[in-house]
């Protein structure tokens, strides 16, 4: 598939990974759909000109994400939707057991996995029936779906149970929706970043976030969110890619 003349929803598309994926392919000519829930989703739609959309949307709302599923089939014309690529989500740290001994809160365990877990879900489900919908390509190819995982769900750090469950589950749906959706010609890929610039990384101390720079046997820096578009774009061109996930994390294994 190539991204010139295809449309593509990006979630999370306001700031970070997500952002910085809807400008490398509305740079290489594809037309995005930008979705999430900050009013700078708007902002950032109009800057990429007029092959960007912008829709306000929570990914864990069925009406939010079959609204941007549904424009970005309109933006797409004869082609439909082409690909998602699914940057949304929430980092949470709490041990299960606190200092004073009283057990995590199971609200905002329950959060993370409805953002992360459920979330991803919904997108990939709405996003999938639509793109079933378009005619065939190259192979028989109808679309492609892009999630983010984490090196978290591999190696998750103390404190990170609700996270590393989240992305964990985001790990495990990858090869089962690939070969289910194989008979819609669709693909379904993961990304597993480690530790990259992004507005989730203002939430970490200067210090802790300059320790896992220093963690990164090379190069030695947090990722930049174009090197993960980079990649992204890589995965929509690459037909053989399929039902696998991807760390993208140079080289760190959390401690």
């Amino acid at each position: 598939m190539q991204v010139k003349d295809n449309t593509f929803l990006i979630t999370g598309a306001a700031s970070g990974l997500g952002a910085a994926t809807a400008e490398r392919l509305a740079a290489a000519g594809g037309r995005v759909v930008l979705c999430d829930l900050s009013d700078a989703v708007e902002a950032h739609a109009e800057r990429l000109g007029d092959a960007a959309r912008a829709v306000r949307g929570d990914v864990t709302s069925g009406d939010d994400i079959q609204a941007a599923v549904d424009a970005a089939v309109e933006l797409g014309g004869e082609r439909g939707l082409s690909g998602v690529v699914h940057c949304a989500g929430v980092v949470s740290v709490a041990k299960l057991v606190d200092r004073e001994g009283n057990p995590a809160d199971l609200e905002a365990y329950n959060r993370t996995i409805q953002i992360n877990l459920v979330g991803t879900f919904n997108v990939m489900r709405l996003a999938a029936a639509a793109m079933a919908k378009n005619p065939p390509g190259e192979d028989g190819e109808r679309g492609v779906i892009i999630n983010t995982a984490s090196i978290a769900a591999m190696d998750g750090q103390v404190g990170q149970c609700a996270y590393s469950a989240s992305k964990a589950g985001v790990v495990g749906m990858s090869l089962p929706a690939a070969r289910e959706l194989s008979r819609h010609g669709v693909r379904v890929m993961a990304i597993a970043p480690g530790v990259f610039e992004t507005p989730m990384m203002s939430e970490i101390p200067d210090e802790a976030a300059q320790a896992l720079a220093a963690a990164v046997p090379f190069p030695k820096r947090l990722g930049k969110p174009d090197e993960y578009a980079r990649l992204a774009e890589q995965i929509i061109t690459n037909p053989m890619l399929n039902g696998e996930v991807i760390r993208l994390d140079g080289g760190i294994r959390m401690q």
